[in-house]
């Protein structure tokens, strides 16, 4: 059998690249950073005109219909672009869970809206499946939830959090209701809005209280975040290759000089194999394969060592300039380093991936 990509798939890739081009480029992506807008409403805008808010959800629903390998496509030309775009909370995780767990009235009520892109999610996950840290953690009692929540992912324009509790039960939570007080988390990527919350016997609606949907949107943020890290790499690569092209030094390119040469086909050679993990690991997920989760842990982990050599090597062959603000290099290299840690950088991934083979 022959794994590519379809025509319909590789439009997508080209019709999202063109968009992007126009409404991202790298000036309002440096606009957005230095501003406090929650969310850039001009892209989301754009995106929702090409279907990235409905890509999961049915047709039935308003939606695209479409699977997890298209969104992974999506969302590795976000990544190629820095785009700032709520688009893992609002797209992806809030759809999944919602059509997993939610109930049809749930459903009924909210997918149209998610769909539309009128309807943004939250997402606090980190404590239950990277682990907690400083004491943070939500527990659910009849009350309500409780307890504080950390690197909640496209915070600051939620509607919704969707929280997750430590037992991996799955709540839906109106980000300004009562009992929720929220605030923002600076991290080294100023192109996503991240935050933090504290829940005091906050009342929300259950969609799931075993972990299984927990698991399922856990998988799935994994191929995403890989997925935004192999456009990012992707770009960084490029940018490096056209600047040792146009670069001189004793008058010639510095491409053509061996060492330069070796540097961008190294990052190349690593950056190509780990394509096709991103990809099987959506499609696997898609499809329901065994090795499914076991494939999307793989992808998280092995794009985030394979995208921090990239981004490193793509800023030496820049020399100087690879550093200053003026190039801008430093979104796409920032970028993959909060990748790396949302949702737990890759010893904690390798932990959960050796747990669900037994081997711990």
């Amino acid at each position: 059998m022959r794994f590519a990509l379809s025509d319909e798939q590789r439009q997508l890739q080209s019709t999202l690249s063109k968009v992007l081009k126009d409404v991202a480029p790298l000036e309002r992506v440096r606009q957005f950073a230095a501003a406090d807008e929650p969310v850039a409403q001009d892209i989301w805008a754009a995106l929702v005109d090409v279907g990235v808010s409905a890509i999961l959800v049915p047709e039935a629903l308003g939606g695209l219909g479409l699977g997890l390998l298209e969104a992974a496509l999506v969302a590795e030309a976000l990544g190629g672009s820095v785009a700032p775009a709520p688009y893992l909370g609002s797209a992806v995780l809030g759809p999944l869970a919602l059509l997993k767990a939610g109930s049809e009235d749930q459903i009924r009520r909210l997918a149209p809206l998610m769909a539309k892109g009128e309807v943004h999610t939250g997402v606090a996950l980190s404590e239950t499946i990277a682990g907690a840290r400083d004491g943070a953690g939500v527990r659910a009692a009849e009350g309500g939830l409780s307890g504080a929540a950390l690197f909640i992912i496209d915070e600051a324009a939620a509607d919704f959090l969707l929280v997750a509790d430590l037992e991996g039960g799955l709540h839906l939570i109106p980000a300004g209701g009562p009992g929720v007080s929220r605030e923002p988390l600076r991290t080294i990527d100023a192109t996503r809005r991240v935050g933090a919350a504290q829940f005091h016997n906050a009342d929300g609606e259950t969609l799931a209280r075993g972990p299984a949907t927990l698991n399922a949107l856990r998988d799935a943020a994994f191929v995403i975040l890989a997925a935004d890290m192999l456009g990012a790499a992707g770009a960084m690569i490029d940018q490096a290759v056209a600047y040792a092209a146009a670069r001189r030094q004793f008058d010639r390119p510095i491409a053509s000089f061996q060492a330069v040469k070796h540097l961008c086909a190294e990052m190349a050679a690593e950056l190509e194999p780990a394509r096709a993990l991103v990809w099987y690991a959506a499609y696997a997920l898609e499809e329901g394969l065994p090795d499914a989760p076991l494939a999307a842990a793989h992808a998280k982990a092995h794009l985030a060592e394979v995208t921090r050599f990239i981004a490193r090597t793509a800023t030496e062959v820049h020399g100087g300039v690879g550093f200053t603000d003026l190039l801008g290099l430093h979104f796409w290299f920032k970028r993959i380093g909060l990748d790396r840690q949302l949702l737990g950088g890759p010893e904690r991934i390798r932990q959960i991936a050796a747990e669900m083979q037994g081997l711990v």
